[in-house]
């Protein structure tokens, strides 16, 4: 085979090293895999990403988290679909949710769940001083149909509305849009995405089933913590990862230890090395808390 690739004009060297990297990825998958157990790893994700403290920088920021993530499902070979997002006035999002498609896109995605925090030079502030912004990120698995979530009509309100897709695109002129509130819990969840109203409705029907499942999860197991995550306050102290752009370029994750000084590679959605470390850390039983010295700049 090596003299077969040597004729070929192909140097072995560099076949070798491609087969190898093929090989390693193949390997690290597998892992993953190993350590992606849970009742709903395997399933497609429904995640929501909301702005925190800091007004436009965070609603910015949050927009930044919605492409780094769009472009690791990229990476992944996942499907993906925006059913829900509510630009800010000035910049970036107020929230936004999306399905993600893809074996053990749940348990690979729940690593993310938390806060993710942002320190930079703002290009808001025409002083150009260093602004600290945080969003979040939830995530839950979406549920096959024979899930039974009971919803009563009484228990229900419905509202219609018309789109207004990302940046002005796709504006419908009609009420194609819909807003559902559960109304003993007060959950809301708003889709969209599709021309169709029955289809908006169902949508949101499935976001609204997979959120109240969540819910019951956690009342019987206070805390179960698998299952969409632990929600902390959008601010200083409960984040997860802190991404410095200023005045040093580092992206740490809080809860790992681990760290890359290459902040643009991972907002180009690199986001593997965090995901793994975290997976392995939390099978084992190592997983850490955020310390006072994490905080530090």
């Amino acid at each position: 085979m090596l003299v077969e690739w040597a004729e070929a004009g192909e140097p072995v060297d560099a076949e070798f090293g491609r087969a190898l990297e093929a090989f390693d990825r193949e390997v690290q998958a597998g892992e993953i895999k190993k350590m992606l157990g849970g009742e709903h790893d395997r399933k497609n994700a429904i995640v929501t990403i909301h702005p925190g403290a800091g007004g436009t920088e965070s609603q910015d920021w949050a927009e930044m988290l919605l492409r780094m993530y769009l472009r690791w499902t990229e990476r992944r070979g996942f499907k993906r679909e925006i059913i829900d997002y509510q630009p800010a006035e000035e910049a970036g999002l107020k929230s936004v949710t999306f399905t993600v498609n893809g074996e053990y896109a749940y348990g690979l995605l729940s690593a993310e769940v938390g806060v993710h925090r942002l320190v930079r030079i703002s290009p808001f502030d025409q002083a150009a001083r260093r602004h600290t912004s945080f969003a979040s990120v939830y995530c839950w698995p979406e549920l096959p149909e024979d899930v039974e979530i009971e919803i009563e009509d009484k228990d229900l309100r419905i509202d219609t509305y018309r789109s207004s897709g990302a940046g002005g695109q796709h504006v419908n002129v009609t009420d194609s849009a819909v807003r559902l509130t559960h109304l003993p819990t007060g959950m809301v969840v708003s889709c969209q995405n599709e021309r169709s109203q029955h289809r908006n409705r169902d949508s949101a029907m499935r976001v609204l089933k997979a959120r109240l499942y969540d819910l019951k999860m956690k009342e019987n197991q206070a805390k179960l913590d698998q299952i969409g995550g632990a929600k902390k306050g959008i601010a200083f102290g409960s984040q997860i990862r802190s991404y410095v752009l200023h005045p040093y370029q580092l992206v740490k994750d809080h809860r790992t230890k681990e760290q890359v000084g290459n902040v643009d590679r991972v907002l180009d959605g690199d986001l593997d090395g965090f995901i793994k470390t975290y997976l392995m850390k939390k099978s084992s039983g190592t997983l850490g808390e955020v310390t006072p010295d994490d905080d530090a700049d």
